[in-house]
C-alpha cells in the first residue's frame, strides 16, 4: 500500500497505469456511453492508489481499472451511476482510517482515506480528442479539478476548458479548492523483430502501460503486428523516422544481420541516438561478434546505453520466460531502476 504524498505538490499518477482507462474512457464518451470517470485527488494513510489514479465506471464493457483491492468499487459504482446521468460533478470520501472500522467489521483491508471526483464523461466535450494527444506521446495529461465545478485539462499544446454543475464537497474548505494532477504519458518501445517471444510479450507490455512499435518485414513473422499498437514492415531506418519519441528499443530478429542493421542505425541515427535504453537479445559472445562489425561510431553511442544480454534473471526457459524477463527489466527501467 502506499502512504500519502504531500498534498501541496502536484500529484502524478504512475508511468503507464492509466493507459487502459483513459483508451477506455476515450471510447466510452465517443459512443455515448452513461459512464463515470473516478479520479483521485487526495490520499492519506495506507492506500491502494496515489492521486491521479483513476478507473472508470457505467462504460459498455464494465469497470476498468482499480482504486482498492476490490473492497470499495461497488460504493463507488453506485455513486458513479447517479453522476453519468445527472451531467454534474459529485464528490466521494472513503476514510477507513479509525479503529473502530476493524472491531465493527467494517473495514475494508486499507487503512487510510481516499477523496475522489467523479467526472461525467458525457459532459467532457472532445475529451477523446485529448486523450489520442496523450497516446501518441505528445505530452503529460495534466488535470485541474476545482471545487467549483471549473475542471481544465491539456496534453501538450491541446487544451480543453468545462464548467459542470458541481455538489458540495463533503470536507471542509474543499469548496474552493483545486487540485493539480498529472499522468504521465506512456511509455513507447521500439520491438525491432519479431520471433516466438513476440505473443508473450507484446500483450504483456500493453498490459502494463506501454505503447509498442513492431518493426518486422519478414513474411513469416509480419501476421504478429496485430499485437503491436503500430508495425513498420519496412527497416529499422524508416521506423526511426516516424515522430513518436521512444523510451526504449529492443533488438531481438533472431537474426545476425538484421540485429546489425538495427543496431547501427540505433548508434548512427539521431533519432537513435536519443533512445536511452536499447536491449539486444542473445549470449554476450553474440553481441561481441556484433560489436565488432559495427563502425566505431555506433559502438561508441551504444556502449553506455546497450543492455545485452536483456532480460532479467528470473529463472525458466523458452520464448514465456524470455518475453517475461525482458518485460521486467523494460518496467524496472522506466520506474527507475539501474
Amino acid at each position: 500500500m502506499a502512504d500519502s504524498p504531500d498534498p501541496t505538490i502536484p500529484q502524478r499518477s504512475a508511468p503507464g497505469g492509466a493507459r487502459a482507462v483513459l483508451e477506455a474512457s476515450a471510447a466510452a464518451a465517443a459512443r455515448g456511453d452513461p459512464a463515470a470517470l473516478a479520479v483521485v485527488l487526495e490520499t492519506q494513510g495506507s492506500t491502494y492508489v496515489r492521486p491521479a489514479a483513476m478507473a472508470l465506471f457505467g462504460a459498455r464493457g464494465g469497470q476498468v481499472g482499480w482504486l482498492s483491492g476490490g473492497c470499495i468499487e461497488p460504493e463507488i459504482e453506485l455513486r458513479a451511476q447517479e453522476v453519468a446521468h445527472s451531467q454534474g460533478i459529485d464528490w466521494l470520501e472513503i476514510d477507513t482510517r479509525h479503529d473502530e472500522d476493524l472491531f465493527a467489521g467494517s473495514a475494508v483491508g486499507c487503512r487510510g482515506r481516499l477523496r475522489l471526483a467523479l467526472l461525467p464523461l458525457a459532459a467532457l466535450r472532445d475529451w477523446p480528442v485529448l486523450v489520442d494527444e496523450w497516446r501518441r506521446g505528445h505530452g503529460d495529461l495534466r488535470l485541474e479539478i476545482r471545487g467549483d465545478g471549473a475542471l481544465r485539462a491539456a496534453v501538450g499544446d491541446e487544451r480543453l476548458r468545462w464548467t459542470l454543475p458541481v455538489n458540495t464537497p463533503p470536507w471542509p474548505g474543499a469548496a474552493t479548492a483545486a487540485w493539480s494532477l498529472e499522468v504521465a504519458a506512456p511509455p513507447s518501445v521500439l520491438v525491432l523483430g519479431a520471433g516466438p517471444e513476440t505473443p508473450a510479450l507484446l500483450p504483456l507490455l500493453r498490459t502494463l502501460g506501454w505503447m509498442t512499435t513492431l518493426v518486422e518485414r519478414r513474411p513469416r513473422w509480419t501476421g504478429l503486428a496485430a499485437l503491436a499498437d503500430h508495425a513498420v514492415e519496412r527497416g529499422p531506418a524508416q521506423a526511426l523516422a516516424l515522430a513518436r519519441p521512444h523510451d526504449a528499443a529492443v533488438v531481438m530478429h533472431h537474426h545476425f544481420e538484421l540485429d546489425r542493421e538495427a543496431l547501427e542505425q540505433l548508434g548512427g541515427s539521431p533519432s537513435g541516438q536519443a533512445i536511452g535504453f536499447v536491449g539486444l537479445l542473445g549470449p554476450l559472445a553474440r553481441r561481441d561478434d556484433l560489436f565488432r562489425v559495427l563502425p566505431a561510431s555506433a559502438r561508441d553511442s551504444l556502449s553506455p546505453r546497450l543492455h545485452a544480454p536483456i532480460g532479467l534473471p528470473l529463472g525458466g526457459h523458452g520464448p514465456e520466460a524470455i518475453a517475461l524477463s525482458v518485460v521486467a527489466q523494460l518496467q524496472r527501467h522506466r520506474h527507475g531502476g539501474d
